[in-house]
């Protein structure tokens, strides 16, 4: 019905436009799992005894980025005018901001590809590679270890050693991580970290209500993990 309202040489194009979208989908329906699984391998590689660990945002990077790479060789097919216009474009980017995540620079070239991908009429193949590293990211990210913020904590009192189990006590409900680092006659230093949705001030008072008379100090000084 709606092909009979076009001109004739669009009615014939539209069914070899379907066929060639469906087709680079399907490709990608085998390219884009198997890069997938390829990169997992490589990024959970065993590791030697004495190596330095892998950080969670790295091998989820490196697993998105073997998507990626599917999706942009599959752009490129054996054409060799996109090949240079993908490099053309690449290099013109200049992302000068500090991304304190990895994977959110993967993305941006994830973004690129699904443009490169819309700008010559892949649409296929841009909606599902979407959908896939959306799939990607949605599971890798709930794996991923919950983060958490550094803090120096404080505690001085007239006799913080009487605090010191309801400190920690306080601490463990709140699902602080805590280790003491001085116990001296005045004072308590704890190297703790908390989950980003914790609130020094709330735990604050709590520590302070154990003595309202007012002679108790708190102080949370925040740490910057080494990157």
């Amino acid at each position: 019905m709606f092909e009979q309202g076009l001109p004739p040489e669009f009615s014939a194009y539209i069914p070899d436009v379907l066929e060639s979208h469906a087709e680079m989908v399907a490709r990608a329906l085998l390219a884009l799992p198997l890069a997938a699984i390829l990169g997992a391998a490589l990024a959970f590689r065993p590791r030697r005894p004495g190596t330095p660990p892998r950080s969670a945002p790295v091998i989820q990077t490196q697993i998105i980025l073997s998507v990626v790479g599917g999706v942009v060789m599959l752009i490129v097919g054996a054409s060799l005018a996109r090949a240079f216009g993908i490099v053309g474009v690449a290099s013109l980017i200049r992302y000068r901001t500090k991304v304190d995540d990895p994977k959110d620079a993967v993305v941006m070239l994830g973004t690129l590809s699904i443009g490169l991908a819309c700008g010559v009429e892949l649409y296929g193949l841009a909606m599902f590679s979407t959908v896939f590293i959306l799939g990607v990211l949605w599971i890798i990210e709930s794996l991923e270890p919950e983060r958490r913020k550094t803090f120096e904590l404080k505690v001085t009192a007239a006799d913080p050693s009487v605090l010191r189990d309801k400190v920690e006590s306080i601490l463990r409900r709140s699902q602080v991580q805590y280790e003491l680092r001085t116990a001296g006659a005045k004072e308590l230093v704890y190297e703790t970290e908390l989950p980003l949705t914790a609130r020094t001030d709330r735990l604050s008072n709590a520590i302070l209500s154990l003595r309202p008379n007012g002679d108790t100090e708190v102080v949370w000084e925040e740490k910057k993990k080494k990157q």
